[in-house]
Parts: structure tokens; sequence; C-alpha cells
């Protein structure tokens, strides 16, 4: 028997934090959202469990990886609420498992390994977190109990990542700090103690991220800093050919040696460089490897290396076979918008797509053509990155209008595609990209809404012909349903916000005509204002949900009327059912603020003001049949309001 109530959609975007990000080998996406953590499944486009737990927000997941490389069954996540919480696979369900406290400050990366142990056991999951109490703690978990196992110190420098993992040729554990000082420092454990053995040097800038690889018996170390660069660090097992290539007529880079007491007698390591690349422009906040597989009962990992940049790409690195030169595969991510790049990458498991998250909370996905080998956007989840400040359905029910404390109004509607039973809701208009925070709206018949935001003004927005095309196949309307209910006749094809604007300008088709020819370079001269044309909205034919950068140049709705008459910031709106009057109230501490405006929808005059509260009113509704407006404030009063037809006045 099927639920009578099921989730549908869930709106969620990623924190604003590195390490909010990690894709599973079972092909679930574990990401950081607000005080949850959202499962998250890219085939199948939809949420599967939303984990709730952390009294803070979360700003770091990572799933604990199996040898085997099989789906993972444990999740680890820390926390601004200074704790960290295993999840554990139980009854097909993600739950806590284990909650590990200790840290005084908020916890900012982490990281996990499963540790051999004998097989009448219950596997021990080590786990390594870097905190803001300038810590790194080493956890054991077995069975469901948890314990800190030892604190690693670091004075009042900071430790911006942590990776775990095992050393080749010994049953020893590595870890690396990257720190805010430039240095990774190398811990090895022994005795059940980890003891500092190295700090490598080289990095000019805080380390941002640091991530293992094992290949060929030997470990790689990705590290990225904020000085644009990226280094590639090699450990590798010392043996007598190796020591007698130390000759002084070889020139040769540095090598740091080190040695670790293993059940076959001490093994001599040395760590060395093995490359820098330098591709990116801005900070690099991530880098992480193709995640290894098996092969003929072996462990094969690809020599794929993905980095994140504060310069809006993400760049898939690759080492040459021929001349084992690292070089720039493939380059990808956003272009233009008011973004500020990316924070963190993670690729699939099996290497075909590639995923990552965005200042503002964005989630992006490209995947691979094999056939072609060209990356190319996915449909994937988006939502407010600030708290959800009001929504509203449309007349017809087809689609759902939000706005949100991030400045933006979203529109979600239903994809539907042919020969495809399931129907996904996902964000297919950015309507409103706002300087202040919304904070409310109203509907006004099909396609046009009014909306209030921290100013005195509210704004009259209309759809857009190209967003009602859009609109039609997606969702698999009927275009002539759509454009014989819009509120205009002469509707713009789209709409841009000029520079230094604040306003979504309208564009019209003698607009993008007269913007194609000023684009012509045979037709000279140009004067400086022809050079640099206002017109950015490029018509798109869209068959499937926007990518994120569509979403922010090429969504938006017109602009058409702003509503003048408040003395503070608007704080609720509202239209009647005939979609003939606009009700709206501001914020106040006086009774002649906290009167209530009515709007005329036909002119966009002020019809009456309706003073009574002494109070900001917080919300307004109309009455079924329009002949009652109902108000509450803050001033612990409510008020109805009638209309009169004859005496045009309300009491």
């Amino acid at each position: 028997m099927a639920p009578p109530v099921e989730t549908v959609h869930v709106a969620r975007c990623a924190n604003r934090t590195p390490h909010a990000l990690s894709w599973g080998r079972g092909g679930r996406v574990a990401f950081a959202s607000c005080r949850s953590v959202v499962l998250y499944e890219p085939e199948k486009a939809n949420v599967t469990e939303i984990l709730n737990g952390h009294k803070g927000r979360v700003n770091c997941v990572q799933w604990a990886h199996r040898d085997d490389c099989g789906p993972e069954t444990e999740l680890v996540s820390g926390g601004s609420d200074n704790h960290l919480i295993v999840w554990e696979l139980q009854n097909f369900k993600f739950a806590v498992s284990t909650q590990l406290e200790g840290h005084s400050g908020a916890v900012c990366a982490v990281t996990a390994i499963y540790k051999t142990v004998n097989l009448d056991e219950h596997q021990k999951l080590l786990i390594a977190s870097a905190a803001a109490d300038s810590s790194v703690r080493i956890w054991t978990k077995q069975g469901s109990v948890g314990q800190c196992v030892q604190t690693l110190m670091f004075g009042n420098g900071f430790m911006m990542d942590v990776a775990l993992a095992q050393l080749p040729g010994s049953d020893a554990v590595i870890l690396a700090c990257g720190g805010d000082d430039s240095k990774i420092y190398l811990f090895v454990r022994e005795d059940g103690q980890f003891q500092k053995i190295l700090s490598l040097m080289g990095h000019e800038d805080w380390i941002r991220g640091v991530e293992w690889a094992l290949c060929d018996g030997n470990l790689l170390l990705a590290s990225c800093s904020q000085d644009c660069l990226i280094r590639i660090w090699r450990i590798f097992i010392m043996t007598e050919s190796t020591s007698k290539l130390c000759d002084g007529d070889i020139i040769k880079l540095k090598e740091d040696i080190f040695h670790v007491q293993s059940d076959k007698g001490l093994v001599t390591y040395a760590v060395t460089l093995e490359t820098v690349l330098a591709g990116h422009e801005n900070w690099v906040y991530g880098v992480h490897w193709q995640p290894p597989f098996q092969k003929d009962g072996r462990l094969e990992q690809p020599l794929s290396l993905l980095s994140a940049s504060m310069d809006k790409t993400m760049i898939l690195w690759a080492s040459d076979e021929d001349s084992d030169v690292w070089l720039e595969q493939v380059r990808v991510g956003e272009v233009g918008g008011n973004t500020l790049g990316f924070y963190g990458c993670q690729f699939s498991p099996d290497g075909s797509m590639i995923l990552a998250h965005a200042f503002h909370g964005a989630l992006h996905l490209w995947s691979q053509n094999k056939s072609k080998g060209e990356w190319k956007p996915e449909v994937i989840l988006s939502g407010h990155f600030g708290s959800v400040q009001d929504l509203i359905w449309d007349p017809e029910g087809e689609f759902i209008l939000s706005v949100g404390s991030d400045q933006t109004t979203r529109l979600f509607a239903p994809w539907r595609r042919a020969r495809h039973e399931q129907v996904t809701w996902h964000e297919i208009a950015r309507p409103q990209i706002h300087g202040y925070d919304m904070q409310c709206l109203a509907i006004i018949g099909r396609f046009q809404f009014v909306s209030g935001a921290d100013e005195k003004v509210l704004r009259v927005f209309t759809a857009t012909k190209n967003f009602v095309e859009n609109f039609s196949s997606i969702t698999c309307t009927p275009l002539e349903n759509l454009l014989s209910n819009s509120v205009n006749d002469e509707i713009p094809e789209g709409a841009s916000v000029p520079a230094l604007g604040l306003s979504n300008k309208a564009v019209f088709q003698g607009d993008l005509a007269a913007n194609a020819s000023k684009m012509d370079q045979s037709a000279l001269p140009l004067n400086a204002a022809d050079q640099y044309p206002q017109t950015y909205f490029q018509p798109i034919n869209l068959t499937e949900p926007p990518s994120e950068d569509h979403l922010l140049q090429n969504t938006l709705w017109a602009e058409v009327q702003k509503l003048y008459g408040h003395g503070y910031e608007i704080f609720c709106v509202a239209c009647n059912n005939a979609s003939t009057v606009v009700a709206s109230a501001c914020k106040a501490s006086r009774v002649e603020h906290a009167a209530i405006i009515l709007w005329s929808t036909s002119k966009w005059k002020q019809i009456l003001v309706l003073p009574f509260h002494s109070l900001t009113v917080t919300q307004l509704a109309f009455s079924p049949d329009d002949r009652f407006l109902l108000a509450v404030s803050r001033d612990r009063t409510w008020s109805l309001w009638k209309h009169h037809e004859v005496a045009e006045a309300d009491s």
C-alpha cells in the first residue's frame, strides 16, 4: 500500500564550506545543507534521505570508503556544534550510530579509513578531525562505541584539511594535515599514537585541501592552496636499487627520508615533489583523485586529478603515459553571473561525471560523452542559499514561486519527459536576482507577480516569451494554452540587468536585432556605446531544466512597475482572487507607517490607505469572495476590513 503522503521534491543547496560534499562508491552524494546532511542520487535526480542530528551548521561530510570499493555503510559529518556524528546504514536507512564530542571549536574537516583487525571482530573505523580549536583529534569507532584516542595541538595555527591513508609495505597509517602556515604536516601512527615525521614546504599561502591516492605501491598526495597552485608529492619505499641512484652526478629533486617500524622490520620511505600544477588564476579550494576500481582482482588507481578554484573553473588533470608529465585535460566552469567560484569538487565512482559546489551553494554537475569525449552540464538539485521567506502556487497549480533572504526569487515546476513515467520537480527560472533580501510575494494572474524586499519599493514582474516557450516544453503544456492566458498581448522576449542597474529591463525583438547588428564587426565604424551593448539576454530553447549559468542570466522576468508609498522596508503583500487589488504593508513602529496600502493592478495606482495598527502588519489575506481583507499585526491585534461596492470605501 502506497503511503498517503510522500515527498515529491526537496529544494536544497550546499553550505559555504570547502568540504561540504562527498560522493560515495554506491552512487550517493552526501552534502551539508544548513544543519542537515542531504543524501542525493544524481542518476535518479532525487533526494533519498535528509539526516538531522547536528545542532549547528554542518561544515564537512566524508564517506568511509571500503577497501573493496563497494557501497559505503558509514558516513561521518562535523559541524559548528563542535560535534562529529557517525551515520550507519541500518535497515536500508542511515541513522546516528555514534556522536563524538571533545572539540571546543567548530569542526571544519574530517577523514576516515577502516583499520585492519581480526576477522572475528567488527571493523575499526579510524577518524581524524580538524577544528577551529587549533587541534586535530584522532578517534576510533568499533561497533557503536567511539572514543578519542589522541589530540594533536598546533598552537595558534589552524589545520584546514586532513587526510588518512595506509602506508604501503607496512601496517602503519599516515596522516596529512594542511595548515594556514603553508605547511603540510605528516604524522605516522606507531604503537597506537601518531608521531610527527615531516613538514612539507613549498606552498606560499593557506593550504585548503589534501588527499591521498595509492598507485603502483606508491602514495601520491595532492595538495591545493590559496597560492593558486596544486602540488603532487610521492611517497615510496627506499630500496638498495633506489639508494644507488643517489649519486652526485645525477641532478634530482630533494628527498625527505623517514623510517617506520613494521612486522617485517625497519622500512625506509622517501618523500619527493612529483609536480606542480599551475592553471588556476585564483585560490584553489579543492582537489580530488578519481576513485580506484577493481580490475582482475586488483585495485586500479587512475592518474586523474580534479581541482576546483575561486576563478569559477574546475580542471581535470591527467598524467601522460609516455612522458609522465601532468597535463590539463579539460576545463569546465561558469561564465558570467554574480558568483564567486567553486568551493569543492568530486568525481563519480566511475569517473564519468564531476560535481562541484559554488560559493552561493549551487551544485554543478557535468557528464562525459564517451563517444565524443566532451563534457556537458547535467540537471542537478538546486534551492535557496538563505532562509525561504515566502512562497506561493500559481493560480493553475502548475508551478511554485518562492523568495528568500539569498536575494532571489525562484520558480519550481515539474519536468515531464517523453517515455518517462517519473515526474521530477526542478528550478526552471530565477525571475528576480535582487540586491536586497527578499521578504514576500503575491502572484497576479498567471505569469505576473509582485514582490517586496528590504526596501521601500514593491516591484512588479511579468514573464517573458522565452520563459513561456521553455515552460511549455519542460512541463509538456500546450503553448497555445499558456500564451492565451498571458497578462499582456505584447510580452517581452526576455529581460536583462543593465550595468550598475538593479531592475530587470525588458528586452524586445527589436532590441535583439539591434544588438546583433551592433555586434557585427563588418558594420564599422563603432562608437563607444555600440562596442559594449547593454543587452546581455540571449534566447535559449530548453527541453530540460536549465543549468546554473542559464538560471543566472537567461531566465529573468521583466520588471514592469515600481510601487512607491511605504516609508520602511516591505514586510507582507497579498493579492485578491480577482487579481484586481494588491494589499501591502511595511515594517513600522508608529501608526502612520503601519498603514495598509491598497493598489489597483490595472493602473498601478494607490486606491486607499488603511491606518489602524500601531506596529508592523505581519500578514494579509483576502476572503474567497474578495469582500473582506484580514490583517494581523505585532501590536497583538487583528483587523477585518470590508469592501463596499457603492461607497468605494473601506471601514
